[in-house]
Protein backbone atom coordinates (compact mmCIF):
# COMPACT_ATOMS: atom_id res chain seq x y z
CA UNK A 1 0.00 0.00 0.00
CA UNK A 2 1.40 3.30 -0.50
CA UNK A 3 2.37 5.55 1.79
CA UNK A 4 1.40 9.04 2.41
CA UNK A 5 4.23 12.12 3.87
CA UNK A 6 2.22 15.50 5.38
CA UNK A 7 3.60 19.11 5.71
CA UNK A 8 1.34 20.49 7.50
CA UNK A 9 0.82 23.64 9.56
CA UNK A 10 -2.25 25.97 11.15
CA UNK A 11 -5.63 24.69 11.79
CA UNK A 12 -6.12 23.78 8.07
CA UNK A 13 -3.21 21.28 8.99
CA UNK A 14 -5.12 20.19 12.29
CA UNK A 15 -8.31 19.66 10.66
CA UNK A 16 -6.77 17.61 7.94
CA UNK A 17 -4.86 15.35 10.30
CA UNK A 18 -7.84 15.03 12.76
CA UNK A 19 -9.84 13.52 9.59
CA UNK A 20 -8.01 11.62 8.45
CA UNK A 21 -7.35 9.64 11.71
CA UNK A 22 -10.87 9.49 12.33
CA UNK A 23 -11.88 8.25 8.91
CA UNK A 24 -9.18 5.41 9.84
CA UNK A 25 -6.41 6.40 7.51
CA UNK A 26 -3.35 6.30 9.93
CA UNK A 27 -2.11 3.06 8.42
CA UNK A 28 -1.15 5.28 4.93
CA UNK A 29 0.85 8.27 6.88
CA UNK A 30 4.59 7.76 6.81
CA UNK A 31 6.20 10.64 8.71
CA UNK A 32 4.00 14.21 9.42
CA UNK A 33 6.31 17.39 9.15
CA UNK A 34 5.29 20.23 10.86
CA UNK A 35 5.80 24.04 10.34
CA UNK A 36 5.62 26.98 12.85
CA UNK A 37 4.39 30.62 12.16
CA UNK A 38 5.10 33.46 14.85
CA UNK A 39 3.32 35.85 12.61
CA UNK A 40 -0.51 34.32 13.59
CA UNK A 41 -1.16 34.00 17.45
CA UNK A 42 -1.61 30.61 17.21
CA UNK A 43 0.03 28.36 14.81
CA UNK A 44 -1.46 25.13 16.03
CA UNK A 45 2.04 23.65 15.76
CA UNK A 46 1.66 22.44 19.16
CA UNK A 47 -1.91 20.92 18.83
CA UNK A 48 -0.13 18.98 15.73
CA UNK A 49 2.29 17.80 17.94
CA UNK A 50 -0.51 16.52 20.76
CA UNK A 51 -2.68 14.79 18.12
CA UNK A 52 0.72 13.05 16.81
CA UNK A 53 1.96 11.60 20.06
CA UNK A 54 -1.93 10.62 20.47
CA UNK A 55 -1.48 8.66 17.49
CA UNK A 56 1.81 7.52 17.44
CA UNK A 57 2.54 9.17 14.58
CA UNK A 58 5.92 9.87 13.81
CA UNK A 59 6.63 13.56 13.47
CA UNK A 60 9.57 16.46 13.11
CA UNK A 61 9.81 20.41 13.14
CA UNK A 62 10.73 21.88 9.81
CA UNK A 63 14.43 21.90 10.61
CA UNK A 64 14.86 18.70 11.05
CA UNK A 65 12.79 16.88 8.44
CA UNK A 66 14.16 13.85 7.28
CA UNK A 67 14.68 11.92 3.93
CA UNK A 68 11.20 11.63 2.70
CA UNK A 69 10.87 8.54 0.36
CA UNK A 70 7.11 7.90 0.38
CA UNK A 71 5.23 8.24 -2.42
CA UNK A 72 3.39 10.57 -2.01
CA UNK A 73 3.70 13.86 -0.45
CA UNK A 74 0.73 16.12 0.70
CA UNK A 75 1.11 19.73 1.84
CA UNK A 76 -1.12 21.90 4.04
CA UNK A 77 -0.75 25.50 4.38
CA UNK A 78 3.34 25.53 3.82
CA UNK A 79 4.86 28.11 3.04
CA UNK A 80 8.36 27.05 1.89
CA UNK A 81 10.00 25.23 -0.73
CA UNK A 82 9.86 21.42 -0.28
CA UNK A 83 13.05 20.17 -2.72
CA UNK A 84 14.99 17.03 -2.06
CA UNK A 85 12.30 14.41 -1.89
CA UNK A 86 11.46 11.57 -4.26
CA UNK A 87 7.48 11.63 -3.19
CA UNK A 88 4.83 13.21 -6.01
CA UNK A 89 4.29 16.38 -4.00
CA UNK A 90 0.53 17.49 -4.14
CA UNK A 91 -0.02 20.89 -2.15
CA UNK A 92 -3.79 22.05 -1.17
CA UNK A 93 -4.37 26.29 -2.15
CA UNK A 94 -7.03 28.77 -0.29
CA UNK A 95 -8.86 29.17 -3.78
CA UNK A 96 -10.24 28.29 -6.90
CA UNK A 97 -7.75 27.67 -9.11
CA UNK A 98 -6.26 29.70 -11.75
CA UNK A 99 -7.55 32.22 -9.25
CA UNK A 100 -5.56 33.79 -6.97
CA UNK A 101 -2.61 32.11 -7.62
CA UNK A 102 0.11 32.52 -4.97
CA UNK A 103 0.19 34.36 -1.73
CA UNK A 104 -2.17 35.15 1.29
CA UNK A 105 -5.37 34.00 -1.13
CA UNK A 106 -8.14 33.28 1.30
CA UNK A 107 -7.83 37.03 2.86
CA UNK A 108 -7.09 38.48 -0.37
CA UNK A 109 -10.36 37.33 -1.30
CA UNK A 110 -12.15 38.55 2.16
CA UNK A 111 -11.13 41.61 1.11
CA UNK A 112 -12.54 41.77 -2.27
CA UNK A 113 -15.72 40.25 -1.37
CA UNK A 114 -15.75 36.80 -3.57
CA UNK A 115 -19.21 35.14 -2.90
CA UNK A 116 -17.72 31.62 -3.27
CA UNK A 117 -14.00 30.76 -1.33
CA UNK A 118 -12.17 27.33 -1.93
CA UNK A 119 -9.32 24.35 -2.28
CA UNK A 120 -7.27 23.01 -5.10
CA UNK A 121 -5.44 20.42 -4.90
CA UNK A 122 -2.64 20.35 -7.14
CA UNK A 123 0.54 18.86 -8.16
CA UNK A 124 3.38 20.81 -7.52
CA UNK A 125 5.09 22.79 -10.40
CA UNK A 126 7.93 24.78 -10.71
CA UNK A 127 6.37 27.75 -11.19
CA UNK A 128 3.66 28.07 -7.89
CA UNK A 129 0.17 26.63 -8.60
CA UNK A 130 0.26 25.98 -11.89
CA UNK A 131 0.31 22.19 -11.98
CA UNK A 132 -2.34 19.88 -12.83
CA UNK A 133 -5.65 20.24 -10.90
CA UNK A 134 -6.69 16.85 -8.66
CA UNK A 135 -9.71 17.97 -7.09
CA UNK A 136 -11.54 20.97 -5.34
CA UNK A 137 -14.26 22.19 -3.04
CA UNK A 138 -16.01 25.31 -2.54
CA UNK A 139 -18.68 27.04 -0.53
CA UNK A 140 -20.15 30.17 -1.05
CA UNK A 141 -20.33 33.30 2.05
CA UNK A 142 -22.15 36.01 3.19
CA UNK A 143 -20.94 39.18 4.55
CA UNK A 144 -19.78 40.21 7.01
CA UNK A 145 -16.95 37.66 7.28
CA UNK A 146 -14.29 37.53 9.78
CA UNK A 147 -11.22 35.26 8.86
CA UNK A 148 -11.23 32.99 11.96
CA UNK A 149 -14.76 31.86 10.32
CA UNK A 150 -13.68 31.64 7.18
CA UNK A 151 -10.59 29.75 7.72
CA UNK A 152 -13.34 27.22 10.27
CA UNK A 153 -15.47 26.62 6.69
CA UNK A 154 -12.30 26.17 4.05
CA UNK A 155 -10.74 23.86 7.00
CA UNK A 156 -13.69 21.39 6.44
CA UNK A 157 -12.82 21.57 2.84
CA UNK A 158 -9.47 20.83 3.27
CA UNK A 159 -10.58 17.94 5.33
CA UNK A 160 -12.79 16.47 2.87
CA UNK A 161 -10.71 16.87 -0.22
CA UNK A 162 -7.74 15.57 1.50
CA UNK A 163 -9.60 12.55 2.80
CA UNK A 164 -10.79 12.00 -0.57
CA UNK A 165 -7.25 12.09 -1.96
CA UNK A 166 -6.35 9.24 0.63
CA UNK A 167 -9.58 6.97 -0.27
CA UNK A 168 -8.43 7.34 -3.79
CA UNK A 169 -4.79 6.38 -2.81
CA UNK A 170 -5.77 3.54 -0.98
CA UNK A 171 -7.97 2.11 -3.19
CA UNK A 172 -5.37 2.69 -5.83
CA UNK A 173 -7.66 4.62 -8.48
CA UNK A 174 -5.48 7.01 -10.41
CA UNK A 175 -5.70 10.98 -9.09
CA UNK A 176 -7.28 13.03 -12.16
CA UNK A 177 -4.85 15.46 -13.75
CA UNK A 178 -6.58 18.71 -15.32
CA UNK A 179 -4.75 21.49 -16.61
CA UNK A 180 -5.72 25.04 -15.45
CA UNK A 181 -7.16 27.35 -17.85
CA UNK A 182 -4.59 29.70 -18.35
CA UNK A 183 -6.95 32.61 -19.40
CA UNK A 184 -8.63 32.73 -16.40
CA UNK A 185 -5.47 33.02 -14.25
CA UNK A 186 -4.98 35.62 -11.99
CA UNK A 187 -2.20 36.29 -9.31
CA UNK A 188 -2.51 37.02 -5.26
CA UNK A 189 0.05 39.07 -3.79
CA UNK A 190 2.07 38.20 -0.93
CA UNK A 191 1.81 40.58 2.12
CA UNK A 192 3.56 41.98 5.19
CA UNK A 193 2.94 44.66 7.82
CA UNK A 194 1.93 47.63 5.93
CA UNK A 195 -0.56 45.59 4.54
CA UNK A 196 -1.98 46.04 7.37
CA UNK A 197 -2.52 49.04 7.81
CA UNK A 198 -6.50 50.85 7.20
CA UNK A 199 -6.14 53.30 4.12
CA UNK A 200 -9.25 55.41 5.59
CA UNK A 201 -9.76 56.61 1.70
CA UNK A 202 -11.06 53.69 0.77
CA UNK A 203 -14.81 53.32 0.72
CA UNK A 204 -16.42 52.07 4.14
CA UNK A 205 -17.18 48.20 2.84
CA UNK A 206 -14.20 47.74 1.56
CA UNK A 207 -12.55 48.92 4.56
CA UNK A 208 -14.71 46.44 6.67
CA UNK A 209 -13.46 43.42 4.95
CA UNK A 210 -10.46 44.77 5.63
CA UNK A 211 -10.69 44.88 9.02
CA UNK A 212 -12.71 41.32 9.76
CA UNK A 213 -9.74 39.43 6.54
CA UNK A 214 -6.68 40.42 8.93
CA UNK A 215 -8.04 39.57 12.47
CA UNK A 216 -7.68 36.74 14.76
CA UNK A 217 -5.46 34.88 14.44
CA UNK A 218 -3.89 37.56 12.63
CA UNK A 219 -2.34 40.78 14.42
CA UNK A 220 -5.22 42.79 13.47
CA UNK A 221 -5.87 45.87 10.99
CA UNK A 222 -3.66 49.16 12.27
CA UNK A 223 -3.72 52.26 12.15
CA UNK A 224 -2.53 55.35 13.81
CA UNK A 225 -4.60 57.15 15.94
CA UNK A 226 -3.58 60.42 16.49
CA UNK A 227 0.42 59.27 16.87
CA UNK A 228 -0.23 55.91 18.50
CA UNK A 229 -0.22 52.59 16.71
CA UNK A 230 -3.58 50.74 17.13
CA UNK A 231 -5.28 47.28 16.15
CA UNK A 232 -8.93 47.48 15.26
CA UNK A 233 -10.43 44.27 15.98
CA UNK A 234 -14.22 44.94 15.25
CA UNK A 235 -16.23 47.36 13.42
CA UNK A 236 -19.23 47.88 11.40
CA UNK A 237 -20.38 50.01 8.69
CA UNK A 238 -22.22 52.78 9.72
CA UNK A 239 -25.47 55.19 7.89
CA UNK A 240 -22.82 57.56 6.06
CA UNK A 241 -24.28 61.18 5.74
CA UNK A 242 -23.61 64.46 3.90
CA UNK A 243 -19.92 65.66 4.59
CA UNK A 244 -19.59 69.20 2.48
CA UNK A 245 -15.33 68.71 2.86
CA UNK A 246 -14.70 64.69 3.06
CA UNK A 247 -11.28 64.37 4.77
CA UNK A 248 -10.91 60.54 5.38
CA UNK A 249 -9.71 59.46 8.87
CA UNK A 250 -11.58 61.87 10.96
CA UNK A 251 -13.90 61.37 13.86
CA UNK A 252 -17.51 62.98 12.80
CA UNK A 253 -19.47 61.52 15.84
CA UNK A 254 -19.61 59.48 18.44
CA UNK A 255 -21.98 56.61 18.91
CA UNK A 256 -22.65 54.85 22.22
CA UNK A 257 -18.99 56.09 23.51
CA UNK A 258 -17.27 54.71 20.08
CA UNK A 259 -16.16 56.64 17.38
CA UNK A 260 -17.47 57.16 13.76
CA UNK A 261 -15.28 57.51 10.94
CA UNK A 262 -15.28 59.05 7.73
CA UNK A 263 -13.74 57.15 4.82
CA UNK A 264 -13.60 57.84 0.96
CA UNK A 265 -16.68 56.84 0.94
CA UNK A 266 -18.98 56.15 3.77
CA UNK A 267 -18.46 55.42 7.92
CA UNK A 268 -16.87 52.92 9.55
CA UNK A 269 -17.83 53.02 13.62
CA UNK A 270 -14.76 51.06 15.45
CA UNK A 271 -16.50 49.00 17.89
CA UNK A 272 -13.31 47.36 19.93
CA UNK A 273 -9.62 48.48 19.14
CA UNK A 274 -6.25 47.88 21.10
CA UNK A 275 -2.87 49.46 21.93
CA UNK A 276 -0.27 47.85 19.84
CA UNK A 277 2.23 48.37 22.46
CA UNK A 278 0.48 46.82 25.14
CA UNK A 279 -2.49 45.04 23.81
CA UNK A 280 -5.06 47.28 26.41
CA UNK A 281 -8.55 48.91 24.81
CA UNK A 282 -8.13 52.27 23.60
CA UNK A 283 -11.31 52.69 25.39
CA UNK A 284 -12.82 54.94 26.75
CA UNK A 285 -11.73 57.92 24.59
CA UNK A 286 -10.07 61.35 25.86
CA UNK A 287 -11.38 63.35 23.34
CA UNK A 288 -13.63 63.57 20.22
CA UNK A 289 -11.30 65.35 17.61
CA UNK A 290 -9.34 62.59 16.70
CA UNK A 291 -8.10 62.00 13.18
CA UNK A 292 -7.01 58.37 12.37
CA UNK A 293 -4.24 57.75 9.51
Amino acid sequence: MAKISLFLMTKKGYAVLERLLESGFQSLIDTIVIGQDSSTQNDYSQSLIDLCQEADLQWHYRKDIPPVTSEYAIAISWRWMIREIDSKLIVLHDSLLPKYRGFAPLVNQLINGEKEIGVTALYASEEYDRGPVIGQKSTTVNYPLKINEAIDKVSILYADLVATIFESIKTGHPLQENIQDESQASYSLWRDQEDYRIAWTQDAETILRHINAVGFPYLGASAIMGKTMIRITDAEVYPDVKVEIRQPGKVIFMKDERPVIVCGNGLIRIINANFEADGTSIFPLKKFRIRFS
